[in-house]
């Protein structure tokens, strides 16, 4: 098996590289409270998103080891509310999962960087929405990655910033 193209012609790939680092910087100073808080009950926090990500992660890589090993195979669906309803997300420190996502992105990249270009194309069974291809799963991985990028930097800037903002407040909605 060959190294897969580069970033340039995969754009899922760098966003698949840098998701990581970019939550790593942007919580670099973050204070605990603020990696715990949750702005509802039925909002996540920090925390919970990042053993979301972590959970999701593996479950992505493994769907995709499947599509590229067997032939159209079915596919397990992923309810993230189903999962998030176990408690699974709410146990830990946002640190500690910080740190096993990283370690499991870098398991993913390490697959992905070694499959054969071929690989984009081959196929699942996906339970709601039929056929999809790897470059499918791929293209929707990173948008599921910038969605939570999204999501994490709401978190913060509303637990730390928009309450030390005074009269700057008045020009901005958050809705964390």
């Amino acid at each position: 098996m060959g190294s897969a193209p580069s970033g340039d012609s995969l754009p899922y790939i760098t966003v698949l590289e840098q998701s990581p680092i970019i939550i790593e910087k942007i919580l670099l100073d973050a204070p605990r409270d603020a990696l715990q808080w949750k702005p509802a009950m039925d909002r996540w926090s920090i925390s919970e998103v990042l053993a979301h990500l972590t959970d999701v992660e593996v479950f992505f890589r493994e769907r995709v080891r499947k599509m590229v090993a067997d032939d159209s195979p079915k596919l397990d669906s992923y309810d993230q509310d189903a999962v998030y309803a176990t408690g699974k997300y709410s146990g830990g420190l946002a640190r500690e999962h910080l740190h096993q996502y990283c370690h499991e992105r870098d398991r993913t990249l390490s697959m992905l960087r070694y499959l054969p270009p071929a690989a984009v194309a081959k196929t699942g069974q996906h339970p709601e929405i039929g056929r999809i291809t790897v470059a499918d799963q791929l293209n929707e991985w990173a948008f599921h990655d910038l969605g939570h990028v999204r999501q994490i930097s709401e978190l913060y800037r509303a637990r730390v910033f928009y309450p030390k903002m005074g009269g700057f407040k008045q020009y901005y909605t958050v809705k964390p």
